[in-house]
């Protein structure tokens, strides 16, 4: 049922990023780092298909070139991405799945520290895969 992401499937990808009317016009600026970024290998998604072919979830693991740091020595760090399932397609597991696929995508390639941004409705399955809330980061925007 799930399936690597490629570089057609930008589109729906950015969707899942962007899924309401008003962030439309985001879309297809993302969809083209998308595309980009999998032929890459610094995204990596996974895509749950229905019976009829059409994309019912996904998940994505975009991987950040961090360098080093004291006591960890992998320069690679992952963010958990897009996670989104199609509302009709709910509570099946199928963004448990996803985001577990994810966690393996990093597994593979030695990435140990992972990150994401999560919604009250996803902090129960993302604490049951083990992340814990970090109250240390912060953003600034120029």
């Amino acid at each position: 049922m799930f399936r690597p992401a490629g570089p057609a499937d930008a589109s729906t990808i950015a969707f899942h990023r962007y899924p309401e009317g008003i962030d439309a016009a985001e879309r297809p600026v993302y969809a083209a780092w998308v595309a980009d970024a999998l032929e890459r290998g610094v995204y990596l998604g996974f895509l749950a298909v229905g019976a009829a072919g059409e994309v019912v979830a996904g998940a994505g693991l975009t991987l950040l070139e961090w360098g080093p740091t004291r006591g960890d020595p992998q320069p690679w760090r992952g963010r958990i991405v897009n996670v989104w399932t199609e509302p009709g397609f709910r509570r099946r597991g199928l963004a448990r799945e996803g985001v577990t696929r994810c966690l393996e995508a990093a597994r593979e390639r030695g990435v140990t520290r992972l990150s994401l941004g999560t919604t009250d409705a996803g902090r129960a399955l993302y604490r049951e895969l083990g992340f814990r809330t970090s109250g240390t980061e912060m953003v600034r925007r120029a």
